[in-house]
């Protein structure tokens, strides 16, 4: 009697070691980078609208509701703008709730543009897998969200090359294409399932047009956060 005593204590003691263990290596669901295109084709004002595409959609009812119903009732979120250089316009924040996320929009609205020149996508994801590796959180899931409006590759690494590390680390990569009307790449959000994401659930979200992209984005982070896979891998808003 005392032995079995003895044996379910030091099996309690385990289970609550390895338990502790487990929440201390992972403290929060998700890290999300959000990757924005702020290339030569991007004027300041479409990047304005990109950044107020994701402050709005960050403070939306349904992202927090998304966001408190995670296994921490929280995410950790970076927002980086590329180009030939990348630019992190808000560093690491952990979002648990409407303070967060005001706090979030208001940095990414009153940070002047980070990122300069033609497009080096390679390179881009590359940089969300190490602000990833490198700062002092670890969440469950690990994403970059990656949004452009071309498939060009001008500079660094190429983008199998580098989407194929990034994948190798277990970071998935989603993405959500920039139409616009006369552009060169017709096909962009196919090209962008074929050649950008990958991993997990990996999905690409789109808009019909720019009066949606404030939607797109809220459908791509209430996705994210949740981890639900869409129906199909290309989402067109319309």
């Amino acid at each position: 009697m005392r032995l079995a005593f003895v044996l379910a204590l030091a099996l309690a003691l385990l289970t609550s070691a390895v338990l502790s263990s487990a929440a201390q290596a992972q403290d929060t669901d998700l890290e999300l980078v959000l990757l924005a295109d702020a290339s030569g084709s991007i004027t300041q004002n479409e990047l304005m609208f990109q950044r107020e595409g994701y402050a709005q959609a960050m403070q939306d009812p349904e992202v927090l509701g998304a966001i408190s119903r995670t296994a921490y009732g929280e995410i950790a979120v970076t927002y980086v703008e590329w180009a030939a250089n990348q630019g992190q316009v808000v560093t690491w924040m952990r979002i648990r709730g409407p303070e967060d996320a005001a706090s979030f929009a208001a940095q990414l609205l009153d940070s002047p543009r980070m990122a300069f020149g033609r497009n080096a996508i390679g390179h881009a994801l590359l940089t969300g897998k190490a602000l990833i590796e490198r700062n002092d959180i670890d969440g469950w899931r690990k994403v970059i969200d990656f949004s452009g409006d071309s498939i060009g590759n001008f500079s660094g690494p190429g983008i199998e090359e580098a989407r194929d590390e990034v994948l190798a680390s277990g970071i998935t990569i989603n993405a959500l294409p920039i139409l616009r009307e006369g552009s060169l790449d017709s096909n962009l959000a196919q090209i962008y399932e074929d050649r950008i994401i990958g991993g997990m659930g990996a999905f690409v979200v789109t808009a019909s047009s720019r009066e949606h992209f404030a939607e797109a984005v809220k459908r791509k982070l209430i996705l994210e956060i949740s981890g639900t896979m869409p129906t199909t891998d290309v989402v067109t808003l319309r």
